[in-house]
């Protein structure tokens, strides 16, 4: 019951055939058996949702459920606020905030009837493509614990694959949805800017789900969508089918984007992995073209750099004691944004604006864009970056960021796996709000890919083991997925 989709859940529940009790106890046996090794709350109840569980079984039995995810486990990043949680954003150097009231995410989720299970934990202020916090320690991945989850939103990550319940949401504001979902072999989706309303906005900055199937990630932005006042930057409310995710491809402009113009060189595998999915859109009678790159150096560096600053005025508002806590991997590369000018952190917010625009110059011709979601393959859990090196470690999102400047929507799904076993995302994006096209088409590929690029999650539940190894090896050499090293 613990690995149903969420899908699954709610007709077991509507059916009587399946207690929202029942799969709250199995969930949790999970989460004891594996959160010692993969290490994603931050915060749980164990008791508390229980008692929630205990609500929601009665409200199906009376037939009068409160939402569509009534007695669905959840969880949230730590950063998505839940009243009387405290938000350390995985920092060990910060006093964390503690909440009052719960963000719109957290707020819809209540309403719905969901089964918030705890928050999840995230690295120091959500400024590492990992696992590695000062404050939390390493999270690891399910697959295979020596790996990382790939971050920020990497207690989401590592939750969603690791079989605590079905839907999860995170936050990304470069890529910190994706990035999980292409190492951790999940459904992700980043959604439109505005389309999930948030209690503190920011230029890029958007929170989604992380589940195991597209029909799931869907099925939770019908929830976390829903307007709220307090996002001032929010879409105006619009009806949208979330649910209406069948269709076909025959048609549709796609465009290939192998080669980003900056960043790390694209592993030639995973850009194999790519180009067999453009074949499979292709060969269903879609029309596929390449992507120019479109991306420079210049434009992925002064984003580094405007983040660099912003995180320095965080850095330097702690005492020296606290900064000493703080990850030194971020802290050093906070610091080289102390010395900044004004006029350079104007001109790289002008570079972004320039970034925005020449992303809708080159996407705005194809309904979907199919591109690598980071140009490397999962790394050593506990590596904070995969370009750990000369103070660039982001050179993994040429492919990713420039979504998030933009606010388009771009999903993920696993497309296929590495000769040892590592999962490879393909990330689709669209145009501007067209969230569901996005899904409809990620919806399609999950349906049509090859057999070797299904997941056999590493539950460990028929094997009692908390590694994930067993799934990884029956994926090694399996099927058309699966790409020799």
């Amino acid at each position: 019951m613990a690995t149903l989709s969420a899908t699954e859940m709610t007709a077991a529940f509507a059916a009587g055939s399946v207690s929202p009790v029942e799969v709250h106890d199995a969930v949790q046996e999970v989460v004891e058996r594996r959160e010692p090794v993969l290490n994603a709350f931050w915060e749980r109840d164990p008791d508390r949702s229980r008692a929630a569980a205990v609500a929601s079984e009665s409200r199906w039995r009376a037939g009068e459920p409160m939402g569509p995810l009534d007695g669905v486990p959840v969880t949230v990043k730590e950063n998505l606020a839940r009243a009387g949680v405290p938000m350390p954003s995985g920092n060990a150097g910060v006093e964390p905030v503690v909440p009052t009231a719960d963000s719109p995410v957290t707020a819809r989720l209540l309403e719905s009837g969901a089964v918030v299970l705890g928050s999840t934990v995230m690295p120091d202020w959500g400024m590492l493509s990992s696992g590695v916090s000062s404050l939390h320690g390493i999270t690891r991945s399910p697959w295979d614990p020596s790996l990382t989850t790939g971050g920020s939103s990497s207690g989401a990550g590592a939750a969603a694959a690791g079989g605590y319940g079905p839907l999860h949401v995170g936050t990304d504001i470069g890529g910190s949805i994706r990035l999980p979902g292409t190492w951790l072999g999940l459904a992700t989706l980043k959604p439109s800017a505005g389309r999930v309303p948030l209690d503190t906005p920011y230029l890029g900055r958007c929170a989604g789900p992380l589940t195991r199937t597209v029909a799931d990630a869907a099925l939770l932005m019908e929830v976390i969508s829903r307007p709220d006042p307090r996002d001032w930057t929010s879409l105006p409310p619009q009806e949208i089918r979330w649910r209406d995710l069948d269709g076909d491809v025959a048609g549709l402009r796609v465009g290939l984007h192998l080669d980003a113009g900056c960043g790390g060189a694209v592993d030639p595998d995973i850009a194999r992995v790519v180009e067999a999915v453009g074949a499979t859109f292709a060969a269903a009678g879609a029309h596929v073209e390449p992507v120019p790159p479109f991306m420079t150096p210049e434009l992925l560096d002064a984003l580094d750099l405007f983040w660099r600053v912003r995180s320095y005025k965080d850095l330097a508002a702690l005492p020296p004691e606290r900064q000493a806590l703080v990850l030194p991997y971020v802290r050093d590369w906070c610091l080289v944004g102390a010395g900044v000018t004004g006029a350079r952190v104007l001109e790289c917010y002008e570079l972004v604006m320039r970034m925005q625009a020449v992303t809708v110059a080159a996407t705005t011709p194809y309904d979907v864009v199919v591109s690598p979601v980071a140009p490397v393959a999962a790394f050593a859990a506990d590596q904070p970056m995969p370009y750990p090196d000369d103070g660039r470690g982001m050179r993994h999102i040429s492919f990713t960021a420039p979504y998030n400047m933009t606010g388009q929507p771009a999903a993920t799904v696993n497309a296929g796996f590495l000769g040892d076993g590592r999962a490879v995302g393909v990330q689709l994006s669209g145009r501007r709000f067209d969230d569901l096209g996005v899904l409809r088409a990620a919806h399609w590929y999950e349906a049509n890919r090859p057999a070797g690029a299904v997941p056999d999650w590493p539950d460990g539940i028929r094997s009692g083991v908390d590694s994930g190894a067993g799934g990884r090896a029956a994926r090694v050499g399996a099927g058309t997925g699966s790409v020799g090293s």
